[in-house]
């Protein structure tokens, strides 16, 4: 892959209202969108505030995560190109993982699925 220091100095702020777009354009919520987050990271509403309000970036959004849920493993399928479990750097997977879910929300997909329950 590309150079991805430029992906991980982005800030989270900064692509978090296009995964909202994203996901209400297809009907789905805001709300959607946080579970999937924090189901993601382990992150909470609090915690998301202060992410967009610092403009974290994607870097340290993943690297100061409480928690990455132990099931992503079961996130598969093509993101942007790439097999998502075959992404070999590690952040840029779990970046990968969280464009994978808010595509499967987008797609209509039950919140069940996507949250690998």
């Amino acid at each position: 892959m590309q150079n991805n220091d430029r992906v991980y100095n982005m800030s989270f702020a900064g692509v978090y209202p296009h995964y909202i777009q994203k996901a209400e354009k297809k009907g789905r919520t805001k709300e959607e969108v946080h579970e999937i987050i924090f189901w993601l990271t382990g992150y909470n509403e609090k915690d998301l505030q202060e992410i967009l309000n610092n403009k974290t970036n994607f870097r340290d959004f993943f690297e100061q995560a409480p928690q990455i849920n132990p099931n992503v493993s079961l996130i598969k399928g093509v993101i942007c190109g790439y097999r998502v479990e075959e992404i070999e750097d590690e952040l840029m997977r779990k970046i990968r993982y969280l464009d994978k879910l808010i595509d499967e929300l987008a797609k209509g997909k039950s919140m069940d699925k996507i949250l690998r329950r």
